[in-house]
């Protein structure tokens, strides 16, 4: 991934974050909490400075 897309990606986290603390569905709140974590393993694998394994 690109820095620009890093940088995207880490704002779409942000915002599925904002999400997660104002809906009031509790399987709506699971569900992007689901979104997150995913979103955010992709980013630490993907991210150019991670000390994980690559694929």
């Amino acid at each position: 991934m690109t820095e620009h897309q890093l940088r995207e990606q880490e704002f779409q986290i942000a915002r599925y974050r904002l999400l997660e603390r104002e809906v009031t569905d509790p399987l709506a709140a699971c569900l992007l909490h689901s979104i997150i974590e995913e979103l955010e393993a992709e980013l630490r694998r993907d991210r150019p400075d991670s000390h994980g394994p690559r694929d």
